[in-house]
């Protein structure tokens, strides 16, 4: 089934709601960089997190996120567009830890603490991109990114990061919300939507049960407490091209493509963020020299 983040407000527009089914997106990624269970997590959160902030920009604003931790699976990057697709890598793609305590996928174990987590949103019409930056506070990334909500963006919020992994590595289900509480929202709304938060339990159980999203809605919010703004369909997308990449070689100089037409006959160049393989045989890089 194709992923889809549906968009609501709740509470007489007190509350503003978006919820996401990630699971194909992440099992691509997945698929693509060949994570192990625990860096499938990790990414995966990181990517439905990253979709859920883009989400909340327009046009062609776009958003680019850091955690780098001091654990073993390094360094995890990822990109989203106001659409809420994304792209993404983790350093350490092959980290596979025990579950923790509490049964679940060690998440905070191998991102690791201490760390940090970066948002760069790059607004249209604006000079520099908005850089906000926090340090982690449990590397279960949920808590992290709600963190940074409250500090960088002075937005209180509710973010819930799911993923679930079959015993074969593959994704069985994949996904997140995040609830905005807006200026003048009751004491009364935030209570109920605490109360209702802390009983949902584990939001990839609900996801792996394939409820659709506006029973997902009703199940964060409660029925008849909110209006869908919007559904719509979201992927993992790389812009990536062998043209691009063509670019990127005539950028750096005659005298390197000549050194790897002389000592390599070739050149194959790889994309981080979604380990697509770009092969420039001999014929193709003298071409470049001729053009640069």
């Amino acid at each position: 089934m194709t992923d889809q983040i549906l968009k609501a407000v709740a509470y007489d527009g007190q509350v503003r709601v978006f919820v996401l089914d990630f699971t194909e997106t992440v099992d691509e990624a997945h698929r693509r960089h060949d994570t192990w269970h625990t860096s499938t997590a990790a990414l995966g959160r990181t990517l439905v997190a990253t979709s859920l902030l883009g989400s909340n920009l327009k046009g062609e604003d776009h958003i680019s996120v850091e955690v780098l931790g001091e654990g073993p699976a390094g360094r995890i990057v990822t990109d989203g567009d106001s659409v809420g697709n994304v792209r993404g890598y983790i350093q350490n793609p092959h980290v596979a830890l025990e579950l923790n305590d509490k049964g679940k996928l060690d998440v905070a174990g191998a991102v690791g603490l201490p760390g940090t987590l970066t948002v760069r949103k790059y607004i249209t019409g604006a000079d520099e991109p908005f850089s906000g930056q926090v340090p982690l506070i449990s590397g279960e990334l949920a808590e992290d990114f709600t963190y940074y909500m409250a500090i960088s963006e002075q937005t209180p919020s509710s973010i819930g990061l799911s993923v679930l992994v079959n015993p074969d590595e593959s994704v069985a289900a994949a996904g997140g919300f995040m609830i905005q509480v807006m200026p003048g929202a009751t004491e009364e709304t935030i209570d109920n939507l605490e109360a209702r938060i802390n009983s949902i339990g584990r939001f990839s159980d609900l996801l792996d049960q394939k409820k659709p999203l506006e029973e997902l809605l009703d199940i964060l919010v409660g029925e008849n407490k909110s209006k869908i703004l919007d559904k719509h369909e979201v992927a993992f997308y790389c812009p990536c091209s062998k043209e691009r990449f063509a670019k990127s070689l005539k950028m750096i100089g005659n005298d390197e493509i000549n050194a790897m037409i002389e000592e390599d006959h070739g050149a194959e160049l790889v994309c981080h963020y979604c380990n697509e393989h770009y092969q420039f045989t001999e014929d193709e890089l003298k071409a470049l020299v001729v053009e640069g």
